[in-house]
């Protein structure tokens, strides 16, 4: 991987980390579709007016908003609204690079090399340290877990798997489409199912018909959709698709594991998180395995 895609890697991981303190306080202001219906207006305009559309079927925009867009985050903004912490949301949001594996070796026939089985290994290792919070009487900083946070957390960490395979399968139909262009549109797509979805089961959806609800939201809630939006989304996936187009998907999902290093350090030092010692062991095993998928070629493993 060249400087550029390597740089290009490093500053998802840090939009990303820092996407589940904008998350968190975007969830203060608005329920879950909401915040999914809000944040995707912002990702989808203004750009649709400034980049043209995708040279490549429809089909895989609309599978892509689908996956990454409503199943993603529905399932993500729950899980922190029903008892997950920003700090370990990071960390499981990181299965996907399993799911991903699984997923592409099955549609793909993508086999992994020798770094990305280590650093899987060590990742794995991680996972398992995070786990140990919920052994015994102390729970320490996943006190504020609960099952259902974890199982709707794996299940956007799924969701987001599959987007990555679409982005690959998307790239074999029509080769060197516009990753930009790719997501910008693609954000049009989850709108409309989030609306319908709050209109369907938020109680207060009604009063989002009304401006004065608009202009008594505080700047914060304008800002946390500003960066889920325009950041995390356009930007983010923008590079990170654009590295899907060029590398392998069990090559590119890897980068995903520094997530928890930004997330458990944001949430430590912004939302006032504990990290236990466990916790600590585990961000060790996770910056050791995305170094060891980051570097190993360089050193001859393959």
């Amino acid at each position: 991987m060249g400087a550029m895609d390597l740089f290009s890697a490093l500053a998802v991981v840090v939009i990303w980390g820092l996407n589940f303190i904008a998350m968190k306080w975007g969830l203060l202001h608005f329920t879950p579709f909401q915040l999914g219906a809000v944040r995707y207006a912002f990702a989808a305009l203004p750009m649709v007016l400034l980049v043209r559309p995708p040279r490549l079927h429809w089909r895989w925009v609309l599978l892509f908003g689908l996956f990454q867009g409503v199943g993603q985050f529905s399932f993500g903004f729950f899980a922190l609204k029903l008892g997950m912490t920003a700090a370990l949301a990071s960390v499981l949001m990181q299965t996907q690079v399993f799911f991903t594996a699984l997923f592409a070796f099955a549609a793909l026939r993508e086999t992994p090399n020798r770094p990305l089985l280590l650093g899987m290994g060590l990742a794995a290792i991680g996972l398992v340290c995070f786990g140990m919070n919920f052994v015994g009487p102390q729970t320490g900083g996943a006190g504020g877990a609960t099952l259902i946070g974890i199982v709707l957390t794996l299940c956007a960490a799924a969701s987001w798997s599959v987007s990555n395979i679409i982005s690959r399968l998307a790239l074999k139909a029509s080769p060197g489409y516009d990753p930009l262009s790719f997501v910008a549109w693609s954000s049009l797509v989850p709108i409309l199912p989030f609306i319908a979805l709050s209109a369907a089961t938020d109680a207060n959806a009604s009063q989002w018909l009304h401006w004065q609800t608009w202009a008594a939201l505080p700047a914060v809630a304008w800002g946390s959709v500003a960066y889920l939006g325009w950041a995390a989304t356009i930007v983010g996936y923008g590079l990170w698709t654009r590295l899907l187009t060029r590398y392998p998907a069990n090559r590119v999902a890897p980068f995903s594991l520094g997530v928890p290093v930004v997330g458990l350090a944001s949430g430590l030092l912004v939302l006032g998180e504990v990290v236990t010692a466990w916790q600590w062991a585990g961000t060790a095993c996770v910056v050791a395995a995305l170094g060891c998928v980051a570097l190993g070629p360089r050193f001859g493993m393959k």
